[in-house]
């Protein structure tokens, strides 16, 4: 029986890089750089329930994310087609820029995508998981085609590539008091009472939203008004080797969710 292991499968650095328990990290990362483009910005502030449905939005973007890398092909294209959808309502005008935007515009779409590629590898890279420049630019490399799947093309293919993209877009960059806003609620999101009284949810992910804003570039954090010093970059590095060593000895069954598991399954099948 030939099993369908999606768009990448087990032997892609997509599987390697995404299972990898820094890349959670990662992802939480390319959220705080997502938010100083302000046009990307004012489509997630204008048209989606960012503030109100905090946890929802975040595990629907975690989702996406783990189905375009690991689920089947129809899954994939289910998502993807679910995605685009969503994208044809959202348009409107940047307080910010007053420039208009659309969800579609391969611009802001390349921009989310470099931003969560990018912030996976560097997390996963800094966390110990050792990949060499090779292997680093294979994960961009497949990557493209991730993008291509919610329609935008010419994104990075290699760490130059990576470089020359966040060297051209840097000026259009600012934090205003839109992202300001967005950085916070990332930073200290709602919570049930309950839950801060009897889980360590809320210190737990604390830890989680700081690491991920201090494993930015300098430039990103000077953006947003805090120090760019090399000295926070390297407290970053060392903490998430520790937190990426201590989560690897979980379980497997732990560490990976039901939709990695059940591509583990079929690719095992296959």
């Amino acid at each position: 029986m030939n099993a369908d292991i999606g768009y990448f499968g087990p032997d892609s650095m997509t599987w390697q890089v995404l299972a990898d328990p820094a890349a959670g990290v990662g992802g939480v990362r390319a959220l705080f750089l997502q938010a100083l483009h302000p046009r990307a910005m004012a489509a997630v502030h204008g048209h989606s329930d960012f503030r109100e449905s905090f946890w929802p939005r975040l595990q629907r973007t975690a989702e996406y994310v783990t189905t375009v890398a690991f689920g089947s092909r129809q899954q994939v294209d289910s998502a993807v087609a679910r995605v685009r959808a969503m994208h044809e309502v959202v348009r409107g005008v940047d307080p910010v820029t007053g420039q208009p935007y659309t969800a579609g515009d391969p611009e802001l779409l390349r921009w989310v995508h470099v931003t969560e590629v990018a912030s996976i590898l560097d997390a996963v890279r800094r966390g110990g998981m050792g990949l060499d420049d090779a292997q680093a630019d294979a994960y961009l490399a497949e990557q493209v085609r991730a993008a291509e799947l919610i329609g935008v093309s010419d994104v990075p293919a290699s760490h130059a590539e990576l470089v020359d993209y966040f060297r051209d877009v840097r000026p259009a960059l600012r934090s205003s008091p839109i992202a300001r806003n967005a950085a916070l609620r990332l930073a200290v999101p709602p919570m049930p009472v309950w839950v801060q009284l009897v889980t360590p949810a809320r210190p737990v992910w604390t830890t989680i939203a700081a690491l991920a804003f201090a494993l930015q570039p300098g430039w990103a954090r000077r953006l947003y008004g805090l120090p760019g010093l090399p000295t926070i970059d390297l407290t970053a590095t060392v903490t998430l080797r520790a937190l990426r060593t201590a989560a690897l000895r979980l379980p497997q069954h732990w560490r990976h969710g039901p939709m990695v598991r059940e591509a583990m399954s079929r690719a095992t099948q296959a």
